[in-house]
């Protein structure tokens, strides 16, 4: 199978190439771009590959500026380091993918299920193509690390990932990791609730926003209401409105 692989990553283009040595598919690679500049001036002068291997973050850009210059009429399967999060935008729009460090595992299920959607032959519709660029660019929208104030005049980087909720303290909001951390925070809880990804963080009432990964258990409470246990624990209930226990469940 003519393979046409797009990757600016040394060591996952090692990787990948290992990976495809172990599946029982016959690959013979007969190009290797690492730029969408690259890639488009590859596609210009040689004849159109069976497959592609596109990573998304190339090194001049996003790999979908690709689609903006030149008409892929094979079938793509798509590395990525996302997070589990932005990888619903992939399985809800029947795209073929694979989150790295790749395994030939994986590279096996990917094949099978390009196989499935149509076979070598066939090319991922543009209106799914459409779909996953307008996906992830809202993924890549959302804030992954904020630079925050600590004693005197340093500042240092936290990372999204690592937060487990935010709350007001003393008409203050602050952060408190999942390793127990609390740094304060220059923007309101409304501010922060526009920048954080809605898949990962929940509006739970006036003076808490949590991350789905802090919540360890709920309760019914009284009125209709609902109590959150969170990891680290809260020195106060955090409460759930009845009007808005169903938008959680949905969430959660």
């Amino acid at each position: 199978m003519k393979t046409l692989i797009i990757e600016d990553e040394k060591a996952a283009l090692r990787n990948l190439k290992a990976a495809m040595k172990e599946v029982d598919t016959d690959f013979d690679i007969v190009g290797e771009t690492d730029s969408v500049t690259g890639t488009v001036e590859w596609f210009a002068s040689h004849p159109m590959p069976e497959l592609v291997f596109m990573d998304i973050h190339l090194a001049d850009g996003s790999a979908f500026g690709i689609f903006e210059q030149t008409d892929i009429t094979c079938p793509i399967i798509f590395t990525t380091a996302y997070d589990e999060y932005a990888l619903q935008a992939f399985r809800v729009n029947s795209i073929a993918y694979l989150l790295k460090p790749i395994s030939s595992e994986d590279l096996q299920k990917a094949i099978d299920k390009l196989n499935m959607l149509g076979g070598t032959g066939a090319r991922q519709p543009a209106t799914d193509l459409q779909a996953l660029m307008r996906a992830l660019k809202r993924e890549e929208s959302y804030k992954t690390h904020f630079l925050v104030p600590v004693k005197g005049d340093r500042f240092v980087p936290v990372s999204v990932d690592q937060i487990s909720y935010f709350y007001i303290d003393g008409g203050s909001v602050k952060a408190v990791t999942r390793s127990a951390e609390t740094y304060d925070f220059q923007q309101t809880l409304d501010e922060l609730a526009e920048l954080l990804n809605p898949r990962q963080f929940f509006r739970a009432n006036r003076q808490y926003i949590v991350a789905h990964k802090a919540v360890t258990g709920a309760s019914l409470w009284f009125g209709g209401r609902m109590v959150l246990q969170l990891t680290p624990p809260t020195t106060e209930k955090v409460l759930i409105s009845k009007a808005r226990v169903p938008a959680f469940r949905e969430w959660f």
